[in-house]
């Protein structure tokens, strides 16, 4: 059940330089992305986004959506294990002028840092103590708290016992600190999995979103998500390497048509310097210039548009509290 705010109290999402008004937003929001990134594991610094050698390209695409399409806040889900920077995230913010969310939590197995590991044996209350205790003090020694947790995340249809704690511990944090929790379910897969483990935590679904749903063509698995009330995000649009577009489009389409829009999300997952303009990727900006146009070509409404891309991510972030 949902807990109504007292009428004086405003719900607030936490960004890297302080608390946000959802009820100020009035530009699109990017629901997962990454800004500063290190998923290096073989030496080829692909799947990396440095904060000084690609932070420039960053601030000027963040810089140019929010002047050509009023992009007013972005999801950074990096969290523990992946080179999450805060100050630098806090830079980019600034020098762009959008809003910036950071994460905390641990994404899938293979990236786990050895904290995981040497935490009470990875217990799950000492790894929900080290959520817990980042939330409400700040990552590291720079005060600035995470607004999400995410993204959390499994690979493969059943999840190892180290993503089990992992994503329990998120979910005890979540029910801890009033925040919402972003997944990663590797290529889609084991998103009801997620759901049930977060949910028998005790965690509603409203605070849940299960990532990269757009990766698995199964209308069937994202109806039942939205249909128990979490959100369903398709976060990897213009990745074509992966899937293509036009698929992403046949699923959204099937999904508002099934009346679920209020449950999607919409975001690129730049996870790689090559995604980047200056590298002659698709950059942040391929959701608006490319994808939302086919999706109007379509016939979906302007109105549909923005509870996608603005009312969606912020009732997500706020706990459901947000009600434009």
């Amino acid at each position: 059940m949902r807990t109504a705010l007292p009428p004086t109290v405003r719900p607030a999402v936490r960004t890297v330089t302080g608390p946000l008004d959802p009820y100020t937003v009035r530009g699109p929001v990017l629901a997962h992305e990454h800004l500063v990134l290190d998923l290096d594991r073989h030496g080829d610094r692909a799947a990396v986004l440095d904060p000084q050698l690609h932070a420039p390209a960053v601030t000027g695409e963040l810089t140019a959506l929010r002047e050509g399409f009023g992009l007013a806040l972005v999801v950074e889900l990096t969290c523990r294990g992946m080179g999450r920077d805060a100050r630098a995230l806090a830079r980019i913010s600034r020098d762009s002028a959008v809003a910036v969310v950071a994460g905390t939590g641990w994404y899938y197995a293979p990236f786990h840092p050895p904290e995981v590991r040497q935490a009470g044996g990875a217990d799950v209350g000492a790894l929900t103590e080290i959520l817990v205790h980042e939330i409400r003090h700040g990552i590291g020694t720079t005060g600035i708290r995470p607004g999400v947790l995410g993204e959390v995340g499994s690979h493969g249809d059943r999840l190892t016992g180290a993503e089990r704690r992992t994503l329990r511990a998120a979910a005890r944090a979540a029910l801890a600190t009033g925040l919402s929790v972003a997944t990663h379910a590797q290529l889609g897969r084991g998103g009801l999995a997620q759901l049930d483990l977060l949910t028998g935590e005790g965690l509603p679904p409203h605070r849940i979103c299960v990532g990269h749903q757009d990766l698995l063509d199964d209308p069937v698995t994202h109806k039942e998500l939205a249909a128990s009330g979490a959100y369903v995000s398709f976060d990897t649009i213009g990745k074509e390497s992966y899937q293509s577009d036009g698929v992403r489009l046949r699923l959204l389409l099937g999904l508002i048509d099934a009346g679920h829009a209020d449950r999607a999300l919409l975001s690129c997952d730049i996870s790689r310097h090559a995604y980047l303009r200056t590298e002659g990727g698709q950059g942040y900006g391929h959701l608006f210039g490319s994808f939302l146009p086919r999706l109007r070509a379509a016939g979906v409404e302007e109105e549909t548009i923005d509870l996608l891309t603005r009312r969606n991510p912020l009732r997500f972030l706020t706990g459901g509290h947000f009600s434009p």
